[in-house]
């Protein structure tokens, strides 16, 4: 087997990896990026974020046309859904996507590896491919992702018991469909299904939905998807789910199973950290699997690199790319870093949720003094005008500075508003900054402004 030589080689194409390989190419390093997946982009671009995101908006355009265009003048009859049609425009999404990334590294001339990447000792690993090829390189990244978390005695068959890949691809809307988990992904692909005609149930094994994020946010979001016929049943402990005749039943532990058409398995993801020979180097990992990294994302084996969903923190793909960047800057520059309490999160339910720095439930935890300032999006003339006027912008600054705390965002849009919410995080700026900051009229931005100003009691348009 013939030995080839770069100056790094990325193991992994998804958000992270990609990012980290171009970015590494443009500073002048020979790059090679190792992927066992056809199509580059990883679980994000090819069955997560971006195919849900795709069916998140086809699904609302449905429900737009069917309950909400008639209010704005305009009749509409003969509905019907062609699902097919919704999945051919997703797959075509992601199909340029993929290609996109594909172009990138010609331009950036990233040699791909097709193939599973296997640390064979330091500075070497093989891939297992199309073709078996031997690798080295002074610096390794590790940037494998994830995948969905198991739950005992849940047996999923990608049919009628199936994880978030299997409900990106359903061929009919369930009648009912099961969702285990109320976290982000649970609750984006069981709004998908509810909005195209299924019963969703979703059952959460804590006392509330969205856990890590605001709780009040979280409880009014779950107010609003039950009006739109969403249930929950929380504090609820699944002990079981199976095929079962031509649908599937779910067990409960201390109450009647539950029988559905579908089952979506939706309790988090874990780190791809097996069998790519860590041990050969000694790599350490915590009790989760997930790979342990310093400041500089080095692991504990010379040359190794992990960034991602394969090292702790958020399961976020922004925050993979971030981590790309930075660990490529520190080692071709010495510097770089990454502000992991400026780190959005978003729902892309409809309203959007939207958070990034600490929520009211840590600050009262940490005991650290703050105020705050809520403004709904009820008061704002952009969101009357749109007919989005649910939810509202939560501030939060600390008592004694004003500097923002954290920023949390119930509403349409919300994950295009929160980015200012991050560059203000980012830049230690206060609740007085953006307040005094001209937002254009009319815009949802103003919420913004407004809720700001209510941190100091002085909101102008409630």
């Amino acid at each position: 087997m013939n030995l080839v030589t770069h100056d790094l080689i990325v193991i992994g194409a998804g958000p992270g990896g990609y990012v980290a390989a171009i970015r590494a190419a443009q500073l002048g390093l020979n790059v090679a990026c190792v992927e066992s997946e056809a199509a580059l982009g990883g679980t994000c671009l090819r069955v997560g974020c971006i195919p849900s995101k795709a069916l998140l908006e086809s699904s609302a355009r449905f429900v737009e046309v069917r309950d909400t265009l008639s209010k704005h003048g305009i009749q509409v009859t003969g509905l019907s859904l062609d699902l097919a049609g919704m999945m051919r425009r997703k797959e075509d999404i992601v199909k340029g996507l993929t290609n996109g990334v594909a172009g990138l590294f010609k331009k950036n001339g990233i040699t791909r590896y097709e193939g599973r990447g296997c640390i064979t000792g330091p500075g070497r690993i093989t891939v297992e491919g199309k073709e078996d090829v031997a690798l080295a390189a002074q610096h390794i990244i590790i940037a494998t992702g994830s995948r969905s978390a198991p739950l005992p005695n849940v047996e999923v068959d990608g049919l009628y018991v199936g994880t978030s890949t299997d409900a990106l691809a359903y061929d009919v809307v369930p009648g009912h469909l099961v969702v285990i988990g109320a976290g982000y992904i649970g609750l984006e692909l069981g709004s998908v299904w509810n909005r195209l005609g299924a019963k969703v149930t979703v059952l959460e094994y804590l006392d509330r939905i969205l856990p890590g994020m605001d709780s009040e946010l979280a409880a009014k979001a779950q107010k609003i998807f039950e009006k739109q016929g969403m249930t929950f049943r929380l504090g609820c402990r699944v002990t079981g789910a199976r095929k079962k005749g031509k649908g599937a039943v779910v067990d409960i532990d201390g109450a009647d199973p539950v029988a559905c058409d579908r089952v979506l398995l939706s309790v988090g993801r874990v780190p791809n950290t097996e069998e790519l020979g860590l041990e050969t180097m000694g790599i350490e990992t915590d009790s989760r699997g997930r790979i342990v990294v310093d400041e500089h994302f080095r692991t504990s084996a010379g040359g190794f690199y992990a960034i991602g969903d394969v090292i702790p923190g958020p399961m976020l793909a922004h925050k993979a790319e971030e981590e790309g960047v930075a660990c490529v800057e520190n080692l071709v520059k010495g510097y770089g870093e990454v502000n992991y309490n400026a780190i959005p999160g978003i729902v892309y339910t409809h309203p959007e949720i939207a958070s990034v720095g600490k929520t009211e439930d840590q600050l009262q935890e940490e005991g650290v003094p703050y105020r705050k300032g809520v403004f709904p999006y009820l008061a704002n003339g952009r969101a009357r005008c749109i007919g989005d006027t649910e939810g509202f912008v939560k501030m939060l600054a600390h008592a004694e500075t004003d500097r923002l705390l954290g920023v949390h965002i119930l509403g349409t849009q919300a994950g295009d508003l929160v980015a200012e919410a991050a560059v203000a995080l980012e830049f230690d700026a206060s609740s007085e900054d953006l307040a005094r900051s001209t937002h254009a009229h009319p815009t949802l931005a103003e919420i913004m402004k407004e809720a700001a100003l209510a941190v100091d009691g002085r909101a102008i348009h409630i």
